[in-house]
Order: structure tokens, then sequence, then C-alpha cells
């Protein structure tokens, strides 16, 4: 069995709600899609009818994707509570120690993950050194350009 996916519950509603979305709306265009292809004639030369086919073929497959994520999933609260340690949630800024400059970042699950945002997976191999650290810790984290090394400036609740 698959390792459980973590979710806060405001991304399992949004993918509740696409999971909704394909299955009622987006499943009834594509098959209108491929009917109206059809009454094109010929299927072996038929761009349309090809191009709805892969159309439904991918709306299959991102269905069948969500649907493994809600399967196996952990409901977990963002709001971390406890704002001495790095958890689930907290907003924690890092000092770069090669760069002298300061980054913030928030911890979450996998499938909030947007690091272009500051949104770190506790996954990755930078949330995961970061995971259970305090003020004042350095961490090393190992990056195809070599280490790059960190201090923990501040870690901060989200109430």
């Amino acid at each position: 069995m698959a390792n459980p996916v973590k979710l806060t519950p405001k991304r399992l509603k949004e993918l509740q709600d696409e999971m909704v979305w394909m299955k009622t709306v987006r499943e009834k265009e594509v098959a209108e899609q491929i009917k109206e292809a059809r009454s094109f004639g010929d299927l072996s030369e038929n761009s349309e009818y090809d191009e709805a086919k892969n159309e439904q073929g991918k709306l299959y497959s991102r269905e069948a994707e969500v649907q493994a994520i809600l399967d196996n999933y952990i409901l977990i609260e963002e709001d971390a509570s406890d704002d001495t340690v790095i958890n689930l949630g907290c907003t924690v800024t890092v000092l770069d120690l090669d760069m002298d400059e300061e980054e913030e970042y928030r911890i979450v699950g996998s499938q909030e993950a947007d690091p272009m945002n500051g949104r770190i997976s506790e996954e990755s191999p930078f949330g995961k050194a970061l995971m259970g650290k305090e003020v004042g810790d350095e961490i090393v984290v190992e990056a195809p350009v070599g280490e790059l090394r960190y201090k923990v400036v501040n870690i901060a609740v989200n109430r």
C-alpha cells in the first residue's frame, strides 16, 4: 500500500470538488466532443475524434490520480500549535549562511507544496532537514550544487 498523502482540510475540499466537477461536468463535455467528432465520418482519419479520445484518456487518468489520493490520505491541521519546534504548518524563517540572506517558508504536506511561493513539503529534502529543529539550529541540505547551509531564525505558528 502506498504511503498516505497528508492533506489539509482546504486541500481535501479542493480535491473532492475537482472530482465532482470531473465526474459531472467534464465527463459530459468530453462525451459530447467524442459524439460530435464521430459525426464527421471516417474515424481512421478523424483528428477531432483522436483529440477527443486523448482528452478522455487524460480525464480518466486524472480521475484515477485524485481517487487514489482520496482513498489514501491523512487529514492534518495546517495550523501548528508549538512555536518552539518546526512542525507541519509552521512558517519558518531561515538564514542562508552562504548567501547571508533570510528566506521564509511554510511547511506543508506534499499536496500543498509550491516552492516558488514559499510552501515547502515536509517530505522534500529541505523540509525533512527542517522538521523538529528549533530557533538557532543549523541545518545542512544536500543539493545538486553541493551542501546548502541554513540557520533557523524564527518559527511562527499560523493561527
